[in-house]
This record gives structure tokens, sequence and C-alpha cells, in this order.
């Protein structure tokens, strides 16, 4: 069980990748929002909640296994940040480029309160929630760009 949590917590592994395990995880939620996109809505929804719900369980069983609080190669986080900033927005190369240039600003600047969840809540929902926040910043951003583009 212990491998499972593993795999599953670092992404496939990609938080074993060289330097910014982070970058990598972003990464790997680019097919994962594709493969969401073909879902009906309340479907996609659902599958959201229940990415977040296991993102939280496995980021803290993987933190106890490790032993290390918030260790870098849990990037189940970054995943459900990165799909909740390309929340229900059509996979075109510009969404995704957009939609991660802006996922890992936010995650990686950390501004109020994304900053506030990484240094006060503890555990797997403090692991997830801060990418969770930098996730909904970058979403509103991205949603924003996109009409702007349109005018």
């Amino acid at each position: 069980m212990t491998n499972l949590i593993m795999f599953l917590a670092t992404g496939f592994y990609s938080g074993h990748l060289p330097k910014a395990p982070g970058t990598w995880g972003s990464l790997i939620a680019l097919p994962l929002h594709y493969l969401l996109l073909m879902l009906n809505f309340k479907a996609y929804l659902l599958s959201l909640g229940l990415i977040f719900l296991l993102a939280v369980s496995l980021s803290g069983s993987a933190e106890k296994i490790l032993d290390t609080k918030d260790p870098g190669c849990i990037v189940i986080d970054e995943i459900i940040g990165m799909l909740i900033a390309l929340f229900a927005l059509p996979a075109t190369p510009l969404v995704l480029v957009l939609g991660f240039v802006l996922f890992r600003f936010f995650d990686i600047t950390k501004p109020f309160p994304v900053s506030w969840f990484d240094a006060h809540v503890n555990g797997g929902f403090g692991i997830v929630m801060d990418d969770v926040v930098a996730g909904v910043y970058a979403y509103f951003c991205l949603r924003t760009i996109l009409i702007l583009l349109a005018l």
C-alpha cells in the first residue's frame, strides 16, 4: 500500500524528477485536464472533488511515510491546483500555457492567502490548500485574460 500511496502522491513519481518537482507535477495535470473535459459537467465536478479528497488523503499519508513536513516530492497538490486553474476551460495550447504559467507564478510567489495556508495549515489539507488557492487565483486571472483577448 505504501508504494501505491507514494506513486500517486508523487504524481506517478514525477515528483522525484530532478529540479522543480512542482513544475513536473503541474505538467502531469495537463493530460488529466483533457480527460476530465471528456466527461459531462456533473461527472467533471464529481471527479474534481474526488481528486481533491484523494490529494488531501494521499498528501497526509505520504507526509507521514516520509516523516517530513510537506516534502517537495509530493506533487499531487500541484496536480489538483492546476486542474482548478484550468477548470472547465478548453484544452487549447493558449489556455494550457497561460494556465500553467499563471498557476506556477501564484504557487511560487504565494500571495496572501496562499502563503497563510502554506504556513498555518498542516497535514494533507495544508499541503493541498495552498495549491488550491493558487489555482483559484490562476483561474480568475486566466478567465480575465481570455475575456480581454475576446474583445
